[in-house]
């Protein structure tokens, strides 16, 4: 790719490439925020003092955290605001969420004891 970028900066200590990786770096932690305020529940605080909305911000990320790894380790290609939604909806019903996600049909089939139980899935892809 032939593509040239334009980066202003008034720190000319570092080199051109130092540069280039903070803004790269920046960029991911922007898209981290953008993927949090999309598909969490942040949108207002259950509580008012600077401890409650740490916490509830700390535990919106661990979420975040845990659902990118589940989707690699599942290893699909599903939207993550499709796998949170998909996990928020089945969390309760102990359905085994690596499955769930590897699913590629509209429906969720789980073998048990050689008989399939067949759920609508809405959501997958």
């Amino acid at each position: 790719m032939n593509r040239e970028y334009v980066f202003l900066s008034n720190n000319m200590t570092i080199s051109v490439e130092e540069i280039a990786l903070i803004y790269r770096k920046r960029w991911e932690i922007e898209l981290l925020f953008n993927k949090i305020k999309q598909n969490s529940n942040l949108h207002y605080f259950y509580g008012e003092n600077v401890n409650a909305i740490r916490t509830q911000v700390w535990c919106t990320m661990i979420a975040k955290l845990l659902l990118s790894v589940l989707q690699q380790k599942a290893n699909v290609k599903k939207v993550f605001s499709t796998a949170a939604t998909m996990v928020r909806i089945h969390l309760v019903s102990l359905l085994d969420v690596n499955e769930l996600l590897q699913n590629r049909k509209r429906t969720w089939v789980r073998i048990k004891n050689g008989s399939s139980l067949t759920t609508p899935d809405l959501f997958a892809t």
